[in-house]
C-alpha cells in the first residue's frame, strides 16, 4: 500500500467508476424493455445458424412462425408442420421467396403416426436434426374446473403436453444418431401459477415443465439440451381471439404486467434461438421466464 499513493487510488477509483457508468449507460441503452428491436428483414446465409436443420412444430402462425422466420434468416434450413396447410405452404414459400430454406409438411400433433413421419421426414431430406422447437398448442374456453367439458380437457392435454412428449419421442433418437442437439419446448407462464378458469391450460403446460426436466437429465450425457421457454401474453391469433372472447383489450390486460405491455412474437424466437445456441452450452433442463418480470414479482 506504502508504494500507491491516495492521488493514485482515487485516480483508479475515479476511472473505475467512469468506466462502470458508461457500462451501466450503455445497457440502459440497449435494454429495449419497451420498445424491442424489429425482426431481421434479410437473410443471412452467413449467419449464426447456417448449415444447422431447425425442426418446428406449430409454425403456420404466431410464435412458431416468426422462429421459423428468425432461423432462417440467421442461415438455418426450416423444416415446420401445422394442421392448417394452406397456411403452411404460404409461410414456407414466404420465406424461401426471400432466399431462406423452408419446408412445410402437414401433421396433427395428437397423432403419433404424424409426429414420426415429420421428424423421419425432415431427416430423409436434411440428414439430421440440429435443433427441435415444440411449439404446437391450443388455447382453451375459459371456465372453471367444474364447468370444463372432459373432451375439451383431453384435447388440450393432448395437444400442448401429448404433442411435446411424442415429438421429444422422435427427436430424441434422431440427435442421439448424429451425436446431439438442443431442444426447446414452448411451456407458459401458465406452467407456474393455477390461474382462475385455466386448469385444464394450466395442466398441460406444468406437464410440459415436468417433461422437459426429466428429458434433460436422461440426455445431457448424449450432448442433448432440453429447454422450455414461459411466455406471459405474447401478440398472436391465439392471444387476440382469447381476448375478444373474455371481452378484454391488450391495454386492459397489460396494465397488470411488469412492462405494461404485451410481447411480441420475434422476443420470443430471440429467447428460442439464445437456447439453441452456443451461448446456452450450460443451460439445460431449465425453464426460460420471457413473462416480461412477471414470474419475478
Amino acid at each position: 500500500m506504502s508504494d500507491i499513493s491516495r492521488r493514485q487510488i482515487l485516480t483508479t477509483g475515479a476511472i473505475a467508476a467512469a468506466g462502470f457508468a458508461t457500462v451501466v449507460a450503455t445497457h440502459k441503452a440497449q435494454a429495449n424493455t419497451q420498445t424491442p428491436p424489429e425482426p431481421q428483414a434479410s437473410i443471412n446465409p452467413n449467419g449464426r445458424f447456417a448449415g444447422k436443420v431447425v425442426l418446428i412444430t406449430g409454425a403456420t402462425s404466431g410464435i412458431g412462425e416468426a422462429t421459423a422466420r428468425a432461423f432462417a434468416a440467421e442461415g438455418a434450413t426450416v423444416h415446420f408442420c401445422g394442421r392448417r396447410e394452406a397456411l403452411g405452404e404460404q409461410v414456407a414459400q414466404s420465406i424461401r421467396d426471400v432466399g431462406g430454406k423452408a419446408t412445410y409438411q402437414r401433421a396433427d400433433v395428437r397423432r403419433e403416426n404424424d409426429v414420426k413421419t415429420f421428424v423421419d421426414n425432415c431427416v430423409e431430406q436434411y440428414g439430421r436434426i440440429d435443433v427441435a422447437f415444440n411449439n404446437s398448442g391450443i388455447f382453451m374456453t375459459p371456465a372453471e374446473v367444474q364447468d370444463i367439458p372432459f373432451d375439451n380437457f383431453i384435447d388440450i392435454i393432448l395437444t400442448n403436453t401429448g404433442g411435446t412428449f411424442l415429438s421429444m419421442k422422435y427427436e430424441i433418437p434422431q440427435m442421439r444418431r448424429t451425436g446431439g442437439g438442443s431442444i426447446i419446448n414452448m411451456a407458459s407462464v401458465a406452467g407456474h401459477a393455477g390461474f382462475r378458469t385455466t386448469a385444464h391450460y394450466n395442466a398441460s403446460k406444468h406437464g410440459i415443465i415436468g417433461l422437459t426436466k426429466a428429458a434433460a437429465q436422461e440426455n445431457a450425457d448424449h450432448n442433448i439440451r432440453i429447454n422450455s421457454i414461459s411466455p406471459l401474453a405474447v401478440d398472436t391469433p391465439q392471444l387476440r381471439e382469447s381476448f375478444a372472447f373474455q371481452n378484454i383489450t391488450y391495454e386492459q390486460a397489460a396494465q397488470g404486467f411488469v412492462t405494461k405491455r404485451i410481447m411480441t412474437p420475434h422476443e420470443m424466437a430471440e429467447a428460442v434461438m439464445f437456447l439453441a445456441s452456443n451461448q446456452a452450452t450450460s443451460m439445460t433442463g431449465m425453464d426460460l421466464d420471457v413473462t416480461g418480470g412477471h414470474l419475478a414479482r
